[in-house]
């Protein structure tokens, strides 16, 4: 299952920058997550600074 990202995000951008597949944006309030794209390997998750990234 693609990781989702939840409402607590604060938008810094950590997981962008952490995705190696990058398939993670900016969108209207918080990042967000192409579940085509993700790969599930966790990085987002395990780099979020208030765990907003989950396995869905």
């Amino acid at each position: 299952m693609a990781y989702v990202i939840g409402d607590e995000c604060i938008s810094c951008g950590a997981c962008a920058a952490e995705c190696p597949v990058e398939a993670i944006s900016e969108g209207d309030g918080k990042y967000v997550i192409d579940a085509d794209t993700c790969i599930e390997c966790g990085a987002c998750a395990g780099t979020c600074p208030v765990e907003a990234p989950q396995a869905e």
